[in-house]
């Protein structure tokens, strides 16, 4: 019983560990503010997000890439920290931000067509006044890790 236990346990850290090590980052700007992410263009990365994390440092965040323009949502489940999320379209233009509360399952949508989700710590983007119509520069580079 004891060795499946530990079997178990490693099996998780496992598969938390090859989930990290899958992610890439990049930098990208916006307003002039630099903003380190973290890329989840796979369906697993993407489902998996910031769930679990107790912690976002300060000028980090996730690039959600969507297999394909479309009306975006997400939701809070699992997700310790309080987020921000800034749906984003195919040019890289701000459609709408929201903040999001720790382990809240209602749904934040995206106002219009979106092939991006940037989520940040709560607050990221209204600390340095950054609204919709904003440009996010440097997307481009997320499709040179592939």
């Amino acid at each position: 019983m004891r060795l499946l236990v530990i079997c178990f346990f490693l099996l998780i850290v496992g598969s938390v560990v090859a989930v990290k090590l899958q992610s890439q980052e990049i930098m990208l700007e916006i307003s002039g503010h630099a903003l380190m992410v973290e890329i989840a263009n796979t369906q697993e990365l993407r489902t998996q997000g910031l769930m679990y994390r107790e912690v976002l440092e300060e000028n980090s965040g996730m690039l959600f890439i969507f297999p394909r323009l479309d009306y975006y949502s997400m939701w809070m489940k699992n997700t310790f920290i309080p987020l921000s999320v800034a749906f984003i379209d195919e040019k890289g233009f701000i459609l709408n931000i929201i903040d999001m509360q720790p382990e809240s399952l209602e749904v934040h949508e995206s106002t219009g067509m979106a092939k991006y989700a940037l989520e940040t710590n709560v607050g990221w983007f209204s600390e340095r006044k950054i609204i919709a119509g904003t440009r996010v520069i440097g997307l481009e580079k997320a499709f040179l890790q592939d």
